[in-house]
This record gives structure tokens, C-alpha cells and sequence, in this order.
């Protein structure tokens, strides 16, 4: 509500004169209802307020909404990884990210490390899954939801086992081809 309530002031007040600022919004509610109230409210101050807008956000769809407005400009803070660490450079480059580092972010804010080794599994299983049906979130949940209500552990996916067995420093590159060929078919 707080978000909501601060967010609906910049959206009455807001003037071309006006420097907002807007972080991470719509992350309080559900995915897809963040991501909907992010996408109206960016479109908003771009058509209604006008005004100078950094806009903050971990939704990577929204970064497409440079294909429409040509004055928004999409860029990113600059890092590495090494390992399972990421370094921010400091540096501030043109474009979206490449990708998400909010579980590096995690264990750099002093998560425990069981925290963020078991937030690894899960954001697997769930990379896992939608690239087994991607237009239907809503199962997933479900599945979700069921298991969780049953109190039992999910299915591991044939394709996930398989990975599990594999050592890919003992593969010759014609195994390591026919193994990936099997994981397809699996998927």
C-alpha cells in the first residue's frame, strides 16, 4: 500500500520540471500484477507527466518498452561473475541487462549460504519448468500449490535426472552431444 500510495502521488503531481525517481515497482504484489502496474505506470509518466524518470526494475519485459518510446533509454550497471560471485563494476552501460543477478545480490547482502544455495535448486526448478510449458504460469502454481498442500515433494522432472547423472568432465565431445540430443528429447 505504501508503494502504491507514493506511486499515485508522483502519477498526480509529477510535471515536466519534475526528476523522479521509481524502484522495483509493483514487486509487493503478484508477478504478473507487478509487472502490469509497472508497465502502466511507466507508460503513464512517459505519456501523461513527461517528465525526467529513472525507473528502477527487475522486470526485463519492461525494458521493451524502448521499441515504442523513443525517449526511454534502457541501461544497466556493468558486471562480472566469477564463480557463483558477481562484481558491479561501477560502470553504467547502454542496453538492458543480460541478465538477473538477484540471488549473487543475496548472498553479497549476507543471506546464509544455505539460504541462497537452496534459492540456486529452486530458481533451477523453476527455469526448469518454464521451459518445459512457458504459456502456462498457472499450472506451475498449481503444481506448486498441490504439493505444498499435500505436504509431499515434487516429481524431479526425467530431463533433471538425467542432468544429475551426467559428469561433464568425464564426456567426450560426441557424449556430450548425444547427452544434450537425450535432454532435448526429454524436454
Amino acid at each position: 500500500m505504501v508503494e502504491m500510495t507514493e506511486s499515485a502521488a508522483i502519477l498526480h503531481h509529477a510535471t515536466e520540471n519534475s526528476l523522479v525517481l521509481m524502484d522495483e515497482v509493483g514487486r509487493g504484489t503478484s508477478t504478473f500484477d507487478g509487472m502490469a502496474l509497472a508497465f502502466a505506470i511507466c507508460r503513464h509518466l512517459l505519456e501523461k507527466n513527461r517528465c525526467l524518470t529513472l525507473f528502477a526494475t527487475h522486470y526485463f519485459e519492461l525494458t521493451l518498452l524502448a521499441n515504442e518510446y523513443p525517449d526511454l533509454a534502457n541501461v544497466h550497471l556493468d558486471a562480472i561473475e566469477h564463480g557463483e560471485r558477481i562484481v558491479f563494476l561501477h560502470a553504467v552501460e547502454e542496453g538492458p541487462a543480460n541478465q538477473s543477478y538477484g540471488i549473487q545480490v543475496a548472498a553479497l547482502a549476507g543471506i546464509p549460504s544455505a539460504v541462497v544455495k537452496a534459492a540456486r535448486r529452486q530458481l533451477r526448478e523453476f527455469e526448469q519448468r518454464a521451459s518445459i510449458n512457458p504459456l502456462q504460469p498457472d499450472l506451475f502454481a498449481t503444481a506448486l500449490a498441490d504439493a505444498a498442500e499435500a505436504q509431499e515433494p515434487l516429481p524431479t522432472p526425467p530431463a533433471i535426472e538425467r542432468l544429475r547423472s551426467l559428469d561433464p568432465d568425464r564426456l567426450t565431445p560426441r557424449e556430450a552431444l548425444d547427452a544434450l540430443y537425450e535432454l532435448k528429447s526429454l524436454l
